[in-house]
């Protein structure tokens, strides 16, 4: 399963979301209101969605000032959360969030429409910083 945000245009250079982005800790202003739980330790963070189980994201990859690529801790659900960062000038950049998971039919469409909201939300609170 594919999910993708819209793009983004943030008054941010490219360093300068690249770098708010790898620190974790800034994640919590992204997330959405109904947001129950959120724990940063080390390199992952782990966060609670009302109605929701949690989740823990670790940083996986990053490739300096253009991607970061987060993914699930538990092999059970095999996904990835992907920030592409693509500058435009000096003090503005574009980023878009993509999603991937490998999900059975059925998960996946259980979880489809809450995780497009969630990178939808993720992104506008990028536009917003």
């Amino acid at each position: 399963m594919n999910l993708k945000s819209n793009s983004i245009i943030t008054q941010k250079s490219q360093k300068e979301l690249f770098e708010f982005l790898t620190d974790l800790n800034n994640f919590e202003q992204l997330m959405p209101e109904n947001t129950e739980k959120f724990e940063v330790d080390g390199e992952s963070f782990i966060f609670g969605l009302k109605g929701m189980p949690e989740i823990r994201l670790v940083l996986k990859e990053r490739a300096e000032f253009s991607q970061i690529i987060l993914g699930a801790a538990s092999s059970k659900l095999p996904f990835t959360l992907t920030v592409d960062i693509d500058e435009i000038d000096e003090s503005m950049c574009e980023s878009t969030f993509n999603f991937e998971g490998n999900f059975n039919p059925m998960m996946a469409m259980m979880i489809k429409r809450p995780l497009q909201k969630f990178i939808d939300t993720l992104s506008e609170n990028v536009e917003n910083l």
